[in-house]
């Protein structure tokens, strides 16, 4: 049975008990007060009765006269009397009954006792509450007659029939109205679910994650719960999107690391080979071939194994520095000084081969003044840039200084070097990225400044790129300070 069902039929019995016991709770109340009035009615019209006893000589009781006579009174209460004396057996009885031909049954002497009271009689198809008194001498005697007043109810009865039978349809009717009109309702409130399971469906058998679920209802329950759905369905199609960017770009590393890896080894196995062939060859098979020239291809050839080998180290280094960017693995930080890091970064950039002018500026205003990094990666970092700067600087000079701005710290890299286009900046810290113009003129793997940018994003860094096309690029990177510098 599906939700909409449920509701319903919940919706639906609930309604039907609490229709059940407001009908009930009518119906009594009508009732009691119906022939609650009736009985005030025979009760009252006995009191006002009053009975005048006629004895005979052996002391019998004859008859019982109503005085003064009730019989147009009776009529017009519509009240039925009755007297039946026990000794004699006489009955009395008024007009109007008399007239009917009705008789009401004598209750034994010895229980009329127990039978004092209310009851309901029926007679030649007529229906009665009758009230029956015995009639005693004296308190605490036994009953010489017993006095019935009774009242019709054929109308009373006829009423609540028809109230027992407009309130069975009314609440039969109103539980059909109920039943059909709340199902429409719970189909109506449950189609935002039903859309919700197609567009589930739509996902699961499909790829498009870009389809959301139109909900146009007020903000309850459905709505929060479509906005839900909404919201996940968009974080789902982001997590999609980052995963195949995410494919992508590794596909890319491993098609640009392959394609980095096979020139270093393309060199190495030629000049194996080579080494191979020449050392192999028989003594005085080849005359150009002395045992100098010998030497001197077997230098050059330990040479370019040599510094191929450092090339696919730095590479594999590189490569396992990003590897553990991309895990999400960090390093331990701790306050550092800047003047004395800065002043043996300066240092040691010289001894960096270059051919463009180093120029360090002044370290003496940083004295005092801390970052929270870590020491070692905060160095690598700026060798990549400086180094980067007199790779792409063949004449001209390169600028290493430091500039302040509110709480921050800005690492200034300043090159006259080769220069940028502008549409190649948001791309230079993409994994194995070299401008055309550069590759194959400056050596390097492309992977220096993502290690760069990784290192500033772990330090809460940001770096700032200055740069034109023939006229030098600038780098700027910006740490946040431990101990803000003193305003000037």
């Amino acid at each position: 049975m599906s939700i909409k069902l449920r509701l319903t039929a919940w919706y639906s019995g609930i309604l039907a008990v609490m229709l059940l016991g407001l009908s009930a709770a009518i119906y009594t109340f009508v009732y009691i007060n119906t022939y609650g009035d009736l009985k005030d009615r025979v009760e009252k019209q006995v009191e006002q009765l009053q009975l005048l006893p006629r004895w005979g000589y052996d002391g019998s009781l004859l008859n019982v006269n109503v005085i003064p006579s009730q019989a147009t009174r009776l009529e017009e209460a519509n009240m039925l009397v009755q007297i039946s004396i026990y000794d004699s057996g006489a009955i009395q009885q008024s007009d109007n009954m008399m007239s009917l031909g009705l008789k009401f049954d004598v209750p034994d002497k010895n229980n009329i006792m127990q039978e004092k009271g209310f009851k309901q009689v029926t007679l030649a198809g007529y229906h009665f509450i009758m009230y029956q008194t015995p009639l005693t001498p004296l308190p605490g005697s036994a009953p010489l007659a017993v006095l019935q007043v009774a009242t019709p109810t054929n109308q009373e009865d006829r009423m609540m029939e028809r109230l027992k039978n407009i309130l069975v349809a009314g609440s039969f009717a109103t539980l059909v109205a109920a039943f059909t009109f709340g199902l429409f309702l719970a189909r109506k409130a449950m189609r935002p679910i039903g859309k919700v399971i197609e567009a589930a469906n739509g996902i699961q058998t499909g790829t498009d994650l870009s389809s959301r679920i139109e909900y146009d209802g007020p903000p309850d329950e459905i709505g929060r719960l479509v906005q839900t759905v909404n919201s996940m369905l968009g974080r789902m199609e982001g997590f999609y999107t980052e995963l195949e960017d995410s494919y992508a770009a590794q596909r890319r590393f491993v098609s640009d690391a392959s394609h980095e890896l096979r020139t270093p080894l393309t060199t190495i196995r030629g000049n194996i080979d080579l080494l191979q062939k020449v050392w192999e060859m028989e003594p005085g098979a080849n005359p150009a071939l002395d045992d100098a020239a010998i030497r001197q291809l077997s230098i050059e050839s330990v040479k370019d194994i040599a510094d191929e080998s450092k090339r696919m180290s730095r590479l594999v280094a590189d490569m396992l520095s990003l590897a553990r960017a991309d895990t999400g693995r960090t390093f331990d930080k701790e306050p550092v000084a800047l003047e004395p890091m800065m002043m043996e970064v300066a240092r040691r950039a010289s001894f960096l081969p270059h051919q463009a002018e180093w120029q360090p500026g002044q370290m003496s205003h940083l004295n005092g003044k801390y970052i929270v990094g870590n020491k070692d990666y905060l160095q690598q970092m700026l060798f990549i840039f400086i180094d980067n700067a007199f790779k792409y600087t063949p004449s001209g000079e390169v600028v290493f200084d430091t500039v302040f701005y509110q709480n921050q710290v800005g690492i200034r890299i300043s090159d006259t070097g080769i220069g940028m286009d502008k549409d190649e900046i948001p791309h230079i810290f993409d994994r194995f990225y070299r401008a055309d113009e550069s590759r194959g003129i400056t050596e390097g793997i492309g992977l220096g400044l993502s290690i760069a940018k990784w290192i500033i994003d772990e330090h809460d860094g940001s770096v700032e790129v200055v740069t034109r096309q023939g006229e030098g690029t600038t780098f700027v990177i910006w740490l946040p300070l431990l101990f803000a510098p003193p305003l000037e």
